[in-house]
């Protein structure tokens, strides 16, 4: 059965809007998955570990017959391939793939929590998944109402065309 999830991508080392393109590129070319909408970019300011470069952020959504298990096995693997090296919680990265939403699922399990634990509390998650899927339900609030109420304080949507990630 097919479901739909969201993710979030981001990095701040390198080409993070090549690193998230050539991420979604390679997720929608797996036989299981497809790249649905996909937000803009914006480019914000590191969270929790502060003394880095600023981030670009998008979110998107993700068609799959994938269980969540294995769609978090997809999104590290990816982030292998683009060598996303785990050195520093909230440190500089060249990719960051999260899942934020799978349907309407609720999961805690070691090392898979969906929906993402933090993204309540994140407006480089809220403001991209917003503009995707504005009506989605976050805890009992849409998207759009929870991104609105969201500190964008030093958040700018970058001018892209909707077709960004599909650009090599």
């Amino acid at each position: 059965m097919i479901q739909i999830a969201y993710i979030g991508l981001g990095g701040n080392l390198g080409d993070p809007k090549a690193a998230m393109g050539q991420a979604l590129r390679t997720m929608d070319s797996d036989a299981r998955s497809a790249i649905g909408k996909v937000s803009s970019i914006y480019r914000t300011p590191p969270w929790g570990k502060t003394d880095q470069p600023d981030f670009l952020n998008a979110a998107a959504e993700i068609r799959t017959t994938r269980s969540p298990r294995e769609l978090l096995e997809l999104c590290l693997a990816t982030e292998k391939t683009l060598k996303r090296v785990r050195a520093e919680r909230w440190g500089p990265r060249t990719i960051d793939i999260d899942i934020l939403k799978y349907g309407s699922d609720t999961i805690n399990e070691e090392g898979l929590e969906i929906p993402h634990p933090r993204m309540l509390d994140r407006p480089f998650v809220l403001l991209p998944l917003a503009e995707i899927a504005p009506n989605i339900d976050l805890s009992g609030e849409n998207a759009s109402t929870r991104a609105a109420r969201a500190d964008q304080t030093g958040i700018e949507k970058q001018p892209d065309d909707a077709a960004w990630w599909r650009k090599a």
